[in-house]
């Protein structure tokens, strides 16, 4: 059983510690607040005894075997580092790092301490995904690909009435490519890898950050174009284009359904069966790892292709963090 903590008490956090204990390989036996009340309050929906409001104390705990990290994006990086020098396996929310720089630093540490790291970017391991992948083949030469995510945030009010939200605050490397548009980019580059050529466009906010965007990848005879907002929702689902058919699929992030339609035949339904929690299938990849110890992996190069691409977007479209300048 992996013995595991968490750091960041949302509601995503408690998605993830559903679908860690569904697994039967994982149990929570942690939480990390700065505020031991809240710590306190968090652990008491769970049978886990031990709380922290040190990060070094975490990293230090014999009682903790890996950590999973819900904080916000800029601190991705040092906390995840921090953990994996003491030992432990990381599993970190997408996007794992603000840029290149801190993406290939937390590569090299998990390889010097022969830990797991793991970017929970969950539709990679969705059953319908999967078999969106195996089904590719079937669309002959590829053309055209639409990858669409654009989903009006709830904290997009909170922002025009004048507060500051996270997620609209370079502070904390936050901005619509690095959380709605990540699953389109990081869609691609697990389906077809590192692009010949990035480019990319963004309506940038006040604050500095993007608030939606265009990115279009080059694959030679192949290109990919990605859709990412969070001030406007989008009803269109994405798609990919063959010579021979195309693959419709409903909201990316979940692929919610799967259809292919081969040219001139009729439409086939191909989503596969998923459970109600779909964190649970990045939860039992990254036990698998852990049990396995695969500290290398393909998604692991995944990662550092997607957050180079991530960097060179913000390049083209001018949104810079504090974190860019560390």
């Amino acid at each position: 059983m992996i013995r595991f903590a968490i750091v960041g008490t949302n509601w995503i956090t408690r998605q993830f510690i559903d679908a860690a204990h569904e697994t039967g390989k994982m149990k929570l036996s942690g939480v990390y607040s700065r505020q031991q009340s809240q710590a306190d309050a968090f652990i008491a929906d769970y049978p886990c005894k031990l709380t922290f409001t040190s990060l070094d104390d975490l990293a230090a705990s014999p009682e903790i075997d890996a950590v999973y990290i819900a904080s916000p994006n800029a601190l991705h990086a040092e906390q995840a580092m921090l953990f994996m020098s003491h030992g432990k396996h990381v599993i970190c929310e997408k996007p794992m790092a603000s840029n290149l720089r801190e993406a290939e630093a937390m590569i090299a540490c998990a390889r010097q301490h022969q830990v797991v790291l793991f970017e929970a970017f969950k539709t990679a391991s969705l059953p319908t995904f999967l078999q969106l992948q195996n089904t590719l083949p079937q669309l002959g030469k590829l053309r055209k690909a639409l990858i669409n995510y654009c989903q009006y945030s709830s904290r997009y009010q909170r922002y025009l009435d004048g507060e500051n939200p996270n997620t609209f605050n370079p502070r904390w490397s936050n901005g619509s490519i690095m959380d709605i548009g990540f699953y389109c980019l990081a869609a691609a580059v697990t389906l077809w890898g590192e692009p010949q050529q990035v480019k990319a466009q963004a309506s940038l906010l006040e604050s500095g950050v993007d608030a939606h965007g265009v990115v279009v990848l080059s694959y030679g005879d192949f290109d990919v174009t990605l859709l990412h907002s969070k001030v406007s929702d989008s009803l269109i689902p994405s798609e990919i284009q063959g010579e021979a058919g195309s693959l419709v699929i409903e909201k990316i992030s979940e692929c919610q359904q799967l259809r292919f339609i081969p040219r001139g035949g009729e439409s086939q339904n191909l989503t596969q069966p998923q459970h109600i929690n779909t964190m649970l299938y990045e939860a039992e990849a990254f036990a698998q790892r852990v049990e396995q110890r695969q500290v290398e992996h393909p998604a692991l190069e995944a990662s550092r292709i997607t957050a180079k691409l991530l960097t060179e977007i913000r390049r083209q479209t001018g949104v810079v963090f504090p974190a860019d300048q560390a």
